[in-house]
């Protein structure tokens, strides 16, 4: 029996509906991304990860760590690497349907940034055309610069973008309220009803809302010239059983 094709957008969903992350109280679930490095290549990944934190581009500074051997989820971790498991940036679309507020995620793509301001996608992937994370498939393409917006402020990052009906507009207020308090601070832009969000169109009524990729350290990490496998949107974990990257 051949199993249907499931989309990016439906993963999502089904993943958002399993959130239970609440940012005031700092505990639930929340989406992972599940990446592998060699164990050799650790302590600098480490140190990368840490740098990405530091300069804002990362949306959590949790994280677990899970040797060789261990599983995340249904994953073993392969001999002589590291798994690494880091927030995703789609815990946003649980957060937000846990308040009431329904969101359609559009698609995840590339920020252009000048001088610290996001600018424009350069780059997008729509997630109901897509079976594969779209910034998974760009963080293999080479196109970013986290490192140089890490050092000039400028830079090629990488982003994702969903919509909201504008009658939402003061919840989703509180909820960024919410996230600028918590261990998940995600949000890059929001756009106001009607307007393009970072030059992205939204449908009438609804408003963007513009959110770092949970990959962002990753890309980073691969453009130091270290190798990196991740796997985006892999699966649920208690945000309690983190900690913080700055510990390490």
């Amino acid at each position: 029996m051949h199993l249907p094709l499931k989309f990016v957008h439906t993963r999502i969903e089904e993943y958002a509906m399993q959130v239970t992350y609440d940012p005031r109280e700092g505990g639930g679930l929340v989406v992972y991304n599940l990446s592998f490095v060699q164990n050799g290549d650790l302590d600098a990944a480490i140190t990368v990860m840490r740098d990405t934190f530091r300069a804002g581009l990362c949306v959590s500074g949790l994280v677990r760590f899970v040797g060789e051997g261990g599983t995340a989820g249904e994953t073993k971790v392969p001999a002589g690497h590291t798994g690494i498991i880091t927030i995703c940036s789609s815990t946003l679309d649980g957060i937000l349907l846990r308040r009431g507020i329904p969101s359609n995620p559009i698609g995840g793509g590339v920020v252009e940034i000048e001088g610290r301001i996001p600018r424009r996608f350069i780059h997008l992937i729509l997630y109901e055309h897509t079976t594969i994370d779209p910034l998974q498939a760009l963080l293999s393409q080479e196109i970013t610069s986290v490192t140089g917006m890490m050092r000039r402020g400028s830079g090629n990052i990488l982003a994702n973008i969903r919509q909201c009906h504008m009658e939402a507009e003061g919840q989703i207020g509180e909820v960024i309220d919410d996230l600028a308090g918590s261990s998940f601070s995600p949000i890059l832009d929001v756009g106001l009803p009607n307007t393009p969000a970072l030059g992205v169109t939204v449908d009438p009524q609804y408003m963007g809302i513009v959110a770092l990729g949970g990959t962002n350290p990753m890309a980073a990490i691969k453009e130091r010239g270290i190798a990196v496998t991740t796997h985006a949107i892999k699966g649920l974990v208690d945000v309690r059983d983190l900690e913080e990257i700055l510990d390490y």
